[in-house]
């Protein structure tokens, strides 16, 4: 039992409770990061809403925060973007958030993260985003509010509220670390959400990133070239030799197969395409067939899917 005399531990709670309701999902990323050696913590995990909400890890993140580690939090959606995009204001003009409002791109939480510093999340969709447009979006929309260009892409962290910005150069007059404050929470969609999402497709259709290939609905096979040059479109596209120094092909292959799945090629062409564009398969695949197979049937569905792991 906790005691009830904790004011903190109960402010904390609240805090918790109350930005986790404002952007509902199935699954949470949480990372603590020292904030001096700037290291993560061992043992980054998936929470959920119920589990960040027990006394006893809500006791445990506040005893970390004590010994100087900052809690970062982000809704998971495995290998895609969950539907929120984060927003970070180190230095916002006064009537940032009657602009955000303005131009439909209302924020379901805002948060206080010290003296004159904002973070914004802003819900785009109710479903999975691919990694390309929700860091094209992040971007857009720290160009357009002069956020911070660092923190704009699709799987950045923000900071969970209730628990102190521990960094040294955040500290107040008087040594103490500031609270991270709510200061808006309200579970939203933002209404311009699809005009936003619009103008990035069409930009990014703009400069080349269109997939190549057979028209939707075709059942027709691929020839070599045709399936190569469609898988290293997507390469270029998501920009995977920038973002990733020893990609993990296996998880590649999977954000191909669903992306062409989703844009309607039959399962044997997007199978024509992972045999023969993605870089030097089989790899070490045993039985390639069935490795195809499995791919397809992950991509069907959402990952992590509901009712626990595969």
């Amino acid at each position: 039992m906790m005691d009830p005399g904790d004011g903190g531990f109960h402010l904390t709670e609240q805090a918790i409770r109350r930005q986790l309701a404002a952007m509902p999902h199935d699954r949470y990323l949480l990372r603590l990061i020292h904030s001096r050696t700037r290291r993560p913590l061992p043992g980054e995990r998936l929470w959920t809403a119920t589990q960040l909400l027990d006394p006893a890890h809500i006791k445990f993140l506040r005893m970390c925060n004590r010994e100087g580690f900052d809690v970062y939090i982000r809704p998971d959606a495995w290998d895609q973007n969950a539907g929120y995009i984060l927003l970070d204001l180190d230095r916002p003009d006064d009537g940032v958030l009657h602009r955000l409002r303005a131009n439909g791109h209302d924020p379901c939480v805002v948060l206080a993260t010290s003296p004159g510093r904002l973070q914004a999340w802003i819900r785009v969709t109710t479903s999975g985003l691919e990694p390309f447009y929700a860091t094209a979006i992040a971007r857009q929309l720290a160009r357009r509010y002069d956020g911070d260009p660092a923190s704009a892409d699709w799987r950045h962290v923000g900071r969970l509220a209730g628990f102190t910005n521990q960094k040294p150069e955040r500290r107040t007059l008087y040594g103490s670390a500031p609270w991270v404050r709510i200061v808006h929470a309200r579970a939203v969609r933002a209404p311009g959400a699809e005009a936003l999402m619009q103008s990035v497709r069409d930009a990014c259709g703009s400069h080349g990133h269109r997939v190549v290939g057979p028209q939707p609905h075709s059942t027709a096979s691929l020839d070599p070239a045709q399936a190569d040059q469609i898988y290293q479109n997507l390469l270029c596209r998501w920009h995977i030799a920038q973002r990733f120094a020893r990609p993990d092909w296996s998880i590649v292959d999977l954000w191909v197969a669903r992306h062409l799945r989703s844009s309607g090629l039959a399962p044997s062409q997007v199978e024509d395409v992972i045999r023969m564009g993605s870089p030097r398969f089989p790899r070490r695949h045993g039985n390639p067939g069935d490795y195809l197979r499995r791919t397809l049937a992950r991509a069907a569905f959402p990952f992590p899917p509901k009712g626990g792991p595969v």
